[in-house]
């Protein structure tokens, strides 16, 4: 428990930003889920542009790696190619 006065705001905005990460990192999860489960080709092409921004998004706010966006986009890209 946060003794000082800068502790207790520390541990306030360590909550607050938490919750806004697993905000962002669950967007891009469904975004990414939502290509997966298309379709169709033309839904995965509909739904790949959005999922491309919340990775690129993710990945600038060092929620995930760089490597790991990267890996990310290209399954992404080659299972939208076999539907």
């Amino acid at each position: 428990m946060p003794n000082t006065k800068q502790s207790k705001k520390r541990a306030r905005q360590d909550d607050e930003r938490r919750e806004h990460n697993k905000v962002l990192k669950t967007t891009m999860r469904s975004a990414m889920k939502r290509v997966l489960r298309a379709e169709t080709a033309e839904e995965a092409s509909a739904a790949m542009p959005f999922a491309m921004k919340r990775i690129d998004k993710a990945a600038k706010s060092n929620l995930i790696h760089e490597n790991a966006a990267a890996r990310f986009k290209s399954r992404l890209h080659k299972h939208a190619a076999t539907k």
